[in-house]
Formats: structure tokens, sequence, C-alpha cells
């Protein structure tokens, strides 16, 4: 379970904040430097036809109310598609969004190395180590599990960009603890090491890096670094898994403001935001920059690897920490925004389901749109039946995808035939083996039982 740290003490009393400070506090926190040049993307509408086929539209109408729209219009199941998964080759999805506001902080802060961690496969652990070697950081992997013989999709990327370590499950299971150690080995014995979130600590306005305007500029717009020689003091950043920090969450906030402009979905229509949620972080910061805009959107999240309590608990701390550094106490409640529900096949965390490589499959096909069982279909089910049920409240359901797709290559690698054993039916989507099957990604073994579920 990944737990969320405390990372500032209780709020001292403050003085009562009008309503218009509290705007002018969420204004302020949009005014910096991102790593993404635009919060734009790409908006595709997916239908879904009366014989279970799917079709796509590259350039759908937007903007307007619901109440414009014919009923005619929802004889056929529909909702909106966000394609995060085409910011970037390899840095996309909600990694993108999570790094966005981050990684501007780690060269504000004049950061030399970051440390974070994340399973075999980890997307996250693969998009920081992208970022860093872009700007000159050294990023420092632990990645949980064992290394695979060939190392294919994110291990593949992350292995390329960074430095990476992998950790017994055993001693992944302390993460904290973990991440510390191994971040103070890199800064050794005068180097400094702070996780991300105490950065904005330092300044209980959560600006003190903010304001850049004196700081030189390299040639792409970030500060010049004292600290970035091999010579230098280290100064190390530990970033916990999948981002799940308050920084973490203000490009998720820059994402809802731009789609709640009015050529887009606008702040009167009533929208069903849908994503699968991994640490939950992205569904979080969503609901803030909901709350920030006063919409009435509220969100599905898929929950994929904890209990909805444990979710829930993440949710709570999150936001706590995030009004506490940003003195926002005063902001209105989160309750009803995010309702975390299950996968509609309920599994533990990484296995797959007969029938699901090909139904991604012929998802691909039809719309060009590539999802991986593992995660981002978890999603795309949940806005299928959303489309259907949400048409008679007149509210758009419009699902985010998450990215991660490379992920497939390390399923593939994990699924790979051994001589006869076994082969993968595409045309019916289902396995046969002459021998029990075994595999996992990343970490669940199935028998030949699971398999015929």
């Amino acid at each position: 379970m990944l737990r969320c740290r405390l990372t500032v003490p209780p709020p001292r009393p403050r003085p009562g904040v009008s309503r218009l400070n509290v705007v002018r506090r969420w204004s302020s926190l949009l005014h910096r430097q991102w790593m993404l040049p635009s919060p734009a993307a790409p908006i595709h509408s997916i239908s879904l036809s009366k014989s279970s086929s799917y079709s796509s539209d590259l350039a759908p109408a937007l903007g307007g109310p619901a109440s414009t729209v014919e009923v005619s219009d929802f004889d056929a199941p529909s909702f909106y598609l966000i394609r995060d998964d085409l910011l970037h080759p390899l840095v996309n999805g909600n990694k993108a969004r999570k790094l966005d506001a981050l990684v501007p902080l780690l060269r504000r802060y004049s950061a030399t190395d970051l440390v974070t961690c994340g399973g075999c496969q980890s997307a996250h652990a693969a998009a920081a180590a992208v970022c860093c070697a872009e700007r000159g950081l050294r990023a420092h992997l632990l990645l949980r599990g064992e290394q695979p013989e060939v190392p294919t999709g994110y291990n593949l990327v992350s292995l390329m960009y960074g430095s990476v370590s992998y950790v017994e499950r055993s001693a992944y299971a302390r993460r904290e603890e973990m991440l510390l150690k191994h971040a103070e080995s890199v800064a050794g014995g005068e180097g400094d090491v702070l996780w991300v979130d105490d950065i904005l600590k330092k300044n209980s306005s959560g600006l003190n890096l903010e304001e850049s305007d004196s700081m030189p500029m390299d040639g792409r717009g970030d500060p010049l670094s004292e600290c970035s020689s091999e010579t230098s003091l280290r100064r190390v950043v530990i970033v916990n898994e999948g981002a799940c920090s308050v920084v973490g969450l203000l490009g998720l906030i820059r994402l809802v403001k731009y789609l709640s402009q009015a050529h887009i979905f606008g702040r009167d229509q009533k929208i069903v935001l849908v994503l699968d949620s991994g640490t939950g972080t992205t569904a979080i910061g969503l609901a803030l920059g909901i709350i920030y805009l006063g919409l009435p959107w509220r969100i599905t999240a898929v929950m994929l690897a904890d209990s909805r309590d444990q979710y829930k608990e993440r949710e709570k701390c999150l936001i706590s920490n995030f009004k506490s550094i940003y003195g926002l106490e005063t902001v209105e409640p989160n309750e009803g925004i995010i309702h975390w529900v299950d996968r509609l096949h309920p599994r533990r965390f990484g296995k797959v389901l007969n029938g699901e490589i090909d139904l991604c499959r012929r998802i691909a096909q039809q719309t060009g749109v590539l999802l991986d069982p593992i995660y981002t279909l978890a999603a795309w089910e949940h806005a299928v039946l959303l489309a259907d049920a949400e048409a008679e409240n007149h509210a758009k359901v419009v699902m985010l995808h998450t990215g991660g797709t490379l992920g497939l290559f390390g399923l593939a690698q994990s699924l790979s035939p051994i001589g006869e054993l076994w082969k993968l039916d595409i045309a019916k989507g289902w396995y046969t083996s002459k021998a029990r099957l075994n595999f996992h990604f990343p970490d669940v073994i199935c028998s030949d039982a699971q398999l015929e579920m």
C-alpha cells in the first residue's frame, strides 16, 4: 500500500479569508513555469453501435450546453476521449500531467538528482528518467522485483535514461525507508536530501520557489543550476511512487481549467470524467480543479491497486496537505466529487482475463486508440456503460486516456510463447496450452483455473 506522507504540521489558526482572496490564491498556483508548453490534448469522440463495434470522430463538435443536442443524437452511446497518450512519445498520459509542475520545481530548486520508485514496468519511473535526462538531472530509479532477462517497454526506457536498481519486494514494501536510504547514499555525506513536497513546505505559502524573475535562465527557459557539475554537492529530491505528491496535483488542475473553456466543455455542462486509478493522484488533482472552478462535474475513478478505504484515505491526506501548504483551508469540501468504483471484472492487480487482449486489439483496429488491459481498458469499459446511462441526464462522459501503452511490450514479454507450450488465439482472444501456463504482470501469477474465469 502506498501511504501519503503528512508533509506539514496542522495549520495555524488563520484570519478569515474572503472568497476573493481564495480565488486569488488559486489563480496564483497556475502562474508558474510548466513542463508542457500547453495543457491542450487532442479530443476524440467514440461511438458504440448496436452491433457492439466502435467508431471514432477525430474532430467532434465541442462546447455548448447539452440542451441544444437533439435526443436522436443520443441513440448511439458515445463519449469523449482526451488523448493524453499523444502528448509525448515517452512522457504521456497522467505521468506528463503529474510532472508538469514538478519538473520545473526541481530546476528552480537546483536539484542535481531525483530518486523515485515503481514497478518493473513503471511508466512513472520511465517518464521521470526521460524528463530528468532532457534537463541535465540524474534519475535514480528503484524498481520492484527482479531484473527481466530481456528488457522491454518502460523497463527498457528506464534503463536507457536513468540509473536503475532492482529492489526485493520485502524491502520495497517499506517505500519511504527505501527511498530515503538510497537518496542519502546518492547525496553523500555533505549533500542535501529533500522530499519534493518539503520544497514547498520551506515557505508556508508554497511560493518561495515559484518566483524566478531574478534567476538566470538557459536556452530552454530553465534556471541555470550552480550544482549541476559532477564535482558539486548533490541536491537530491525524493519523489514518491506515481508522483503521489501535492506538487503532482497542479498539472491536473491546469488540465481542468483548460477543459472548462467555453469552446471545449464550458463551465455549465454536466461532465462525468472517467479514468483508471493506480495511486489515485490523478483523480484527486482533477477533483481539486473542479472545486477551484466550481464546476458541476464529477469523477468516476476505477480502482486498480487498493481498497476503497485506502483510496479515500489518500484523497483526504493529499487534499489536506494541499490546502495547508497553499493556505486554502477554507476551500469548499470535495465530498461526492470522486466516485471510487471497482473494475467491471474485479481481479488482483496486474491480472489479465481471457479476451481482454483481443478486445484491446479490436478497439485499436476500429478507432486507432491503443489501450492496455491493466489500466486504460478498465476506464474504457466504464466509459461505455456510463455513456448510455448518462445520456438521459444530458451529461457528457469524458474519458481521460492515462497513457501507459508501452506497458503492452512488457505484457507481451511475460506472455511470450516458450516452444510449444501455448499459443494466443487472436481470433477468439483466449489461451490454449499443452502444459500449465503461469505468467505475471508485474507480480500476479495466474493458474489454469484463473485463466478459465
